[in-house]
């Protein structure tokens, strides 16, 4: 088999949730310029129409559809127009996160009381949950649901995080036990989705320079300290991702389910720091 048919996603339904920024958009767009359907849906509308105006611009027509992921009556509907549309669902990107601001420690590792944990405002514990764990589970549930009335099997990609293998005092709380949780219910749905050969894995990124945290990454100083910690020196683009956002939606992962794709640039090994 050539590497241009293992790794074809010509004609396949692909869904990709907040995706008008960061990981979401690099997913949309390694998808529409290898000639899939690509939808992408998020909450921001003003973005999403920029973004959706951009890549069809460049590669080819996607749509884009308003709607926050933690609206399950709007998911619903989202994914019955898309199925609707693009002729069934194949490949999904539970994608849409947001940042659970500051830890109990600095990037210069001081103590910091706003992000300790009897200080933690309830309803931010709630939203980083209810948008990093319960709408990836109610989209992957959305995507089963589709793939298995269609019989073609399918692919299930969820955006984890390398947060979800440690702990981590500068990554505000909630984030941990959310990406933890992505991790887990992937390997539980690829588990029960096999029988009708639809994959499900994760990918997860270390820092990748984004929009979340407001952007701290494109800050160098801000970065510093995930430079330090990764063994290649420094944090990574978004387009990045692409090829392995690829490899999962296409053939070339057939026989991958339940895995968790680090890509972090040796960060969660935390090298020692060598003094030249």
């Amino acid at each position: 088999m050539s590497l241009e048919t293992m790794f074809n996603v010509t004609g396949k339904s692909v869904v990709v949730t907040g995706a008008a920024y960061g990981l979401g958009r690099a997913y949309a767009e390694i998808m529409a310029q290898q000639g899939a359907q690509v939808t992408l849906i998020d909450v921001n509308a003003d973005q999403l129409a920029k973004t959706v105006a951009e890549i069809t611009d460049r590669f080819g027509k996607v749509h884009g559809i308003v709607c926050d992921v933690t609206d399950r009556a709007g998911m619903d509907a989202a994914f019955d127009e898309i199925a609707a549309h693009q002729g069934g669902i194949d490949v999904v990107f539970a994608n849409a996160g947001v940042d659970a601001g500051p830890g109990f420690l600095t990037p210069e590792g001081r103590r910091n009381p706003e992000g300790e944990i009897d200080n933690l405002d309830d309803a931010h514990w709630d939203k980083v949950i209810g948008v990093n764990l319960t709408s990836i589970y109610y989209t992957m549930k959305l995507g089963a649901r589709h793939m298995k009335r269609q019989g073609r099997g399918g692919s299930i990609i969820a955006t984890s995080s390398i947060a979800a293998f440690y702990a981590d005092g500068i990554v505000g709380t909630p984030y941990m036990p959310a990406k933890a949780g992505v991790s887990h219910l992937v390997r539980q749905l690829a588990m029960e989705l096999g029988r009708y050969k639809i994959r499900v894995n994760a990918i997860c990124p270390g820092p990748f320079i984004t929009n979340i945290a407001g952007g701290r990454m494109a800050n160098v100083e801000d970065r510093q300290a995930f430079i330090r910690w990764s063994c290649l020196g420094r944090v990574a683009e978004t387009d990045e991702i692409k090829p392995m956002a690829l490899y999962l939606a296409s053939g070339a992962s057939d026989y991958v389910t339940g895995s968790q794709l680090v890509i972090d640039g040796g960060l969660i090994l935390r090298p020692a720091q060598e003094v030249d």
